[in-house]
């Protein structure tokens, strides 16, 4: 008699299941810029936050190797194998297409055989270092939506340093350090990303996890953990990204650090695979790279949901009456207030913003959002149907939640520190973003909230 409901509850687990993998990208894209609606005075625009969907940003990207002629094959080279330096059977010749590796290789189709890559010279200088910059450039700025990752043909650098720069390549800043041993190389604790947190999320550490040499398949990459970021503040599987959001709506800081215009790879030691140096085979030592990925949409201030690649270019085709590469600024004879940035809040639709004609009067519309919203304390923060006070608080005029003491944020998601001790969530170090009332943001979120319910008696 039983089994109908256990096939019928299985049944249930594996929707909830199904559903909850792909809830994220239900509500991370903010692609729709404004939409027409019905108002006392007939149709209007109804103005909305929007963005360019995420892509594969190698497609747009200049590559540029430091020292030019690094590369090798001019001269012809033969290569050792790391792991085995009688196996010498590799050459490398500029001048023919089957043997050249010029640097568009890191960023061609993946899964060909044989698999095609970038190398260096071999390290036939020793003792003088072998060092590499490669710097990717967009001359346009880029938010970046995962994980970076370096795949390496030749064994991973013992020691290599990830920089960023937010001024088209005038100034650099590192984003995180890779060695054998960081205490050695960098005069730094080893760490990894699992040992950061919501208050140290910012922090340039340096890791020992991706400098091993080449011994298993799974050895040749090197990454840089965006989404193990992302996933402080909205949850291990990234279902609260409204948090998330929050988070980035309110700090410049948080937004900055996942926002770039170039990237720069320092190879600084190639891998040894020993703790000294053969100096009667140096030809087993060099760089080699098949693929770089790097994930990310243009930065367009949530004034475009579309970025086109125009005569060499990216840039943002813009809405809401802004214009420039970035939408960073209002159009000709629309000033009639500041620019100022799009907002994520509140969701599900965020604050266009907009920019207004010159002289233009206040609004007396029934629906105001049809000319935008001029400053975010204009924007529905709170109601008590879909976007709720969380952990006890309540909603003021719609514009601020009055949070319940030990909790803070725009939703009185944030658990607050109490006292000079350690916070009680060992993930955040501070406060915990995840509400706990996850899902009651918007209609999709509702029914997910559900289906979480429900996987619960699973």
């Amino acid at each position: 008699m039983l089994w109908p409901v256990l096939l019928a509850l299985q049944a249930v687990c594996s929707s909830v299941a199904d559903a909850m993998q792909h809830y994220p990208a239900a509500w991370g894209h903010y692609d729709v810029c404004k939409s027409q609606i019905y108002t006392e005075e007939g149709l209007a625009w109804d103005y909305m936050a929007c963005q360019p969907e995420a892509t594969d940003m190698t497609k747009y990207l200049r590559v540029a190797l430091d020292p030019p002629n690094i590369t090798c094959g001019d001269p012809p080279e033969t290569y050792c194998a790391l792991e085995n330096p009688y196996m010498c059977n590799n050459e490398c010749d500029a001048s023919t297409e089957e043997l050249a590796h010029p640097p568009e290789l890191m960023f061609d189709f993946e899964g060909r055989n044989p698999t095609t890559f970038w190398q260096s010279t071999s390290w036939k200088k020793y003792p003088k270092p072998l060092q590499v910059n490669i710097t990717l450039s967009w001359n346009k700025t880029i938010e970046l939506t995962d994980d970076i990752v370096l795949t390496f043909e030749s064994g991973r650098p013992e020691q290599m340093v990830l920089e960023k720069s937010l001024d088209y390549g005038r100034t650099w800043t590192p984003y995180q350090f890779y060695a054998t041993d960081c205490l050695d190389a960098f005069t730094m604790e080893p760490k990894t990303v699992s040992d950061l947190t919501q208050r140290t999320l910012l922090d340039i550490i340096c890791t020992e996890d991706y400098s091993r040499g080449y011994v298993w398949k799974n050895d040749k990459t090197v990454r840089f953990e965006i989404k193990d970021r992302f996933a402080l503040f909205a949850g291990p599987r990234l279902h609260n990204m409204a948090s998330l959001y929050g988070q980035l709506d309110t700090t410049k800081n948080l937004r900055d650090f996942f926002t770039i215009t170039d990237l720069r790879i320092k190879l600084l030691k190639p891998a040894t695979g020993a703790t000294m140096v053969d100096e009667n085979n140096l030809s087993r030592y060099f760089y080699a790279i098949s693929d770089i990925k790097v994930q990310g949409r243009c930065k367009c201030n949530l004034h475009a949901n579309s970025c086109v690649f125009d005569k060499g270019k990216l840039g943002c085709e813009c809405e809401h009456n802004t214009t420039g590469p970035d939408c960073s600024r209002c159009k000709r004879h629309y000033h009639g207030r500041a620019w100022s940035v799009g907002s994520y809040l509140p969701i599900p639709k965020g604050t266009a913003n907009i920019c207004i004609p010159n002289n233009h009067g206040p609004v007396h519309r029934a629906n105001a959002s049809s000319l935008g919203v001029a400053n975010r304390n204009q924007a529905r923060v709170c109601d008590n149907a879909m976007l709720r006070c969380q952990n006890g608080g309540t909603c003021h005029q719609h514009q601020r939640c009055h949070c319940s003491p030990g909790f803070s944020g725009v939703l009185c998601e944030r658990a607050r520190c109490q006292g000079p001790g350690e916070c009680e969530d060992p993930l955040s170090g501070r406060a915990a973003a995840r509400p706990r009332g996850a899902g009651r943001w918007l209609a999709l979120a509702a029914a997910a909230a559900l289906l979480q319910q429900a996987a619960s008696l699973c």
